[in-house]
């Protein structure tokens, strides 16, 4: 079924928005909804009889559970059940049942499904009540003891544990080698050596995760969730709970930010689940603030790098290896190290990576995951390496440009990064800038110019798409596609109108439901080159079969006609370039007695052909610092980045994606980071009052620029790729270059905060920082 699913509310743009063409810049058409609060997200969704759960946070880092005394919750008012390891429903036993779709190697965490305690904040038991108070009361008279055991989640004091991960997942390409790096870097006239430290970010969107599940009267489950995946979910579900999945609908149709740590099911998920399955009624869990500090994160990570090159600034070794926490349970793997061997022409290039297993949660991806710290590694030991050599940092990389890809040679699909150097410099006035530190200041500040380059994969996956003619001329698209605030709905919306010529608010893109036809999961820049090219597909698909039906007509001008031939505009079929010489779409659908004509396209990746490419998106950062040595504040006062991602389909979005990118790569710089008590092995600035994000005072001017780039390996129908990782990639890099710049100090670990500036050269290094 692809008609419009009430539930889902699904917007539309407003009357009188008229035709678009991709490239334009087009107002969301969910924007409305959200201001006004129509939009309604996971924990805002109505059920009968609904019950409240609280989740119960465990104190102990490692070890067992002892006893866990449920008495005076179960006696609090208004409660109706506490759920335990000790009594809740059946669940699936293998690992194999609650591996969602993305999860790494290993054994999936799976909530109170025994005894043991692997991290601190774990979940132990969920309270329900008939409120989500009393529910939230009596959680707080839950009692445990635990039988501890040693923990360990010291990353530096446990470099020499790191070891290869087990079987990777899929996406992951292990980091290869060419030439002989070691020796070639032993042999350079000029080198250097750095070290590099990263700590743990958390994803904090303002939404917290929540779970509705709304259990029907013949046992059907439907479940509103915050997630990146509504299919992904479900396959979850279905498979832990032994459920089959006509038993089980997951909707997410508006979510409230998630940067990755929707990717996977949170745990919030299941324990509802188990709930609606033990009372047989409707129940919400939804996550505090502080719990959303409880499961994946952006991991913690320790690089070295070693770059060699002639006087002259050609390079001659690229040397990058980087060690990152995992937890005992899987061996979650990013690509980190990998960037180094794609950027800048080199013959030899040494790249390693491992993990270290930590007495944590999971990692999860974070936007841009790996190369979000790799990237700015790499790009920090560059503007490094061109201040030994007195060359500008700029020229530097524009010396060891790569016209195709340094490990392997294939070719790029396309790649504009020089005109992202040269548009990108122009913008931001780069040919002023003085190459020696510390030589321009403005009062008390200190003023620096630093620049970055960012790299992220183009990918494209599998998805369904169908498209629906009705009879009033409404055209309905629909795919399982997510929205997590990037602006699926409009852009989807806005491929379509185009291909069948209709007004915005003629054209609707359904999401956010599992039933609705194959969709990947919404992560790594994808849904854009995928589902847009699905669109696109089945609009083409529709297309023809209106013609045919247009050519069956008795006495049909349209006999003989081939695509090419006809133009779809304002709600008609008509001749090229005669708009006159047609006929309204309705009027077409009612003289053939139709209500609706539906078309499905399947969208592959063309990999027969993709496999010979490098296919990336590009981008060069500009930023400039304005730093009160004396007070150790840094300023981000401007920043132009220059962008290469395809065609851009609404310049609106794309353009609030990179700002989005920049602003969190600003704060990834200087403000990001999760501390932890290794004596309990807890993270403690678990809130917004503590963990510290920039904000609108810490933002200035930020200037978007999209070069040029049509990408039809990528993108076959639209030549788009995704915009939503680059952002990030390359930004925080580009903050410390510009930090060096401003006071001649380098800081080489995130998050550049006043006490590493006013230590300065007496930075405590990363080996003693544990």
């Amino acid at each position: 079924m692809t008609d419009l699913i009430p539930e889902l509310r699904t917007p539309v743009a407003p009357e009188g928005t008229g035709r678009v063409r991709t490239g334009m810049a087009v107002s969301r058409v969910d924007g409305h909804a959200k201001v006004t609060g129509a939009a309604r997200y996971a924990a805002e969704h109505a059920a009968p009889d609904l019950a409240y759960g609280v989740v119960v946070s465990g104190t102990a880092t490692k070890g067992r559970i002892k006893s866990i005394d449920t008495s005076a919750a179960l006696a609090a008012p208004g409660v109706i059940d506490v759920i335990t390891h000790e009594n809740r429903p059946k669940m699936r036993s293998n690992d194999l049942a609650f591996k969602d779709m993305t999860a790494p190697a290993g054994s999936p965490f799976r909530p109170l499904f025994s005894d043991r305690i692997f991290y601190s904040g774990q979940p132990i038991a969920l309270v329900i009540g008939e409120t989500f108070e009393a529910a939230r009361h009596a959680a707080a008279l839950v009692k445990a003891t635990y039988d501890i055991e040693e923990h360990d989640t010291n990353l530096l004091d446990s470099l020499n544990k790191a070891y290869k991960p087990r079987p990777l997942k899929a996406g992951f390409t292990p980091p290869s080698s060419k030439g002989d790096g070691e020796k070639a870097w032993d042999a350079a006239p000029v080198k250097i050596e750095s070290e590099f430290y990263h700590g743990v970010e958390h994803h904090n969107p303002m939404e917290m995760f929540a779970s509705t599940v709304v259990y029907g009267e013949d046992g059907h489950l439907t479940i509103y969730d915050k997630n990146q995946s509504s299919q992904n979910c479900r396959w979850y579900v279905s498979h832990a709970f032994g459920l089959s999945k006509d038993k089980v609908t997951v909707r997410n149709p508006y979510v409230g930010g998630a940067f990755g740590s929707g990717l996977r099911p949170q745990y919030q998920l299941p324990l509802a689940v188990m709930a609606a399955l033990k009372l047989k009624r409707s129940v919400r869990v939804v996550l505090t603030r502080q719990q959303m500090f409880s499961f994946g994160h952006r991991p913690e990570t320790w690089q070295k790098v070693k770059l060699g090159a002639t006087p002259d600034g050609k390079l001659q070794a690229i040397w990058h290896e980087a060690l990152q926490e995992t937890s005992r349970l899987e061996d979650y793997v990013e690509v980190i190290v990998n960037w180094s061997g794609q950027l800048y022409a080199c013959d030899n290039i040494k790249l390693d990576y491992k993990v270290i297993g930590q007495d944590r949660h999971s990692p999860i991806d974070m936007r841009a995951p790996g190369a979000a710290h790799g990237v700015h590694a790499l790009e920090v030991a560059m503007d490094e390496m061109a201040y030994q050599l007195k060359m500008d940092p700029l020229a530097f990389r524009l010396k060891n440009y790569a016209e195709v890809n340094p490990l392997d040679d294939k070719p790029y699909s396309t790649k504009e990064l020089r005109q992202c150097y040269l548009q990108g410099a122009e913008r931001f006035g780069w040919k002023d800038r003085p190459l020696e530190p510390r030589s321009m200041r403005d009062g008390e500040e200190l003023i620096g110019w630093g620049m970055a380059s960012g790299i992220w994969d183009s990918l494209v996956m599998v998805a369904r798409v169908s498209a629906v003619l009705h009879a009033d001329g409404r055209l309905v698209v629909s795919s399982a596609a997510s929205d997590i605030g990037t602006g699926t709905y409009t852009v989807m919306a806005m491929v379509a109108a185009e291909q069948l010529g209709l007004p915005l608010e003629r054209v609707t893109f359904q999401l956010g439901d599992s039933t609705l036809p194959l969709a990947p999961i919404e992560g790594g820049s994808s849904h854009m080159a995928t589902v847009g090219g699905g669109v696109h597909g089945a609009c083409d698909k529709l297309k023809a079969t209106l013609l045919k039906m247009a050519q069956s007509q008795k006495d049909s001008i349209f006999k003989g006609m081939k695509a090419k031939d006809v133009e779809f505009n304002d709600g008609k079929i008509h001749l090229r370039g005669q708009p006159d010489n047609g006929i309204e779409l309705s009027a077409l659908l009612a003289q053939a007695g139709k209500d609706r004509v539906e078309e499905k396209f399947l969208m592959t990746p063309q990999m027969l052909k993709q496999r010979k490419y490098v296919r990336a998106v590009h981008s060069a950062v500009f930023v400039e610092v304005r730093v009160n040595e004396k007070l150790g504040i840094v300023r981000v006062t401007r920043v132009v980045d220059a962008v290469a991602a395809g065609r851009i389909i609404n310049a609106k979005t794309a353009t609030s994606q990179i700002i989005g990118g920049v602003v969190w790569g600003i704060s990834q710089a200087l403000h990001e980071e999760s501390f932890t008590d290794h004596r309990l092995g807890r993270f403690m600035n678990h809130n917004f009052a503590e963990y510290h994000v920039a904000v609108n005072a810490d933002i200035h001017d930020i200037d978007v620029i999209f070069v040029d780039e049509d990408d039809r390996v990528v993108s076959k129908q639209l030549g788009a790729k995704g915009v939503g990782e680059i952002g990030i990639v390359g930004t925080a890099a580009a903050v410390a270059n510009a930090i060096f710049h401003a006071t001649g100090k380098r800081l080489r670990s995130t998050p550049i905060t006043p006490d590493k500036i006013l230590l300065g050269d007496h930075e405590v290094p990363v080996a003693q920082r544990s």
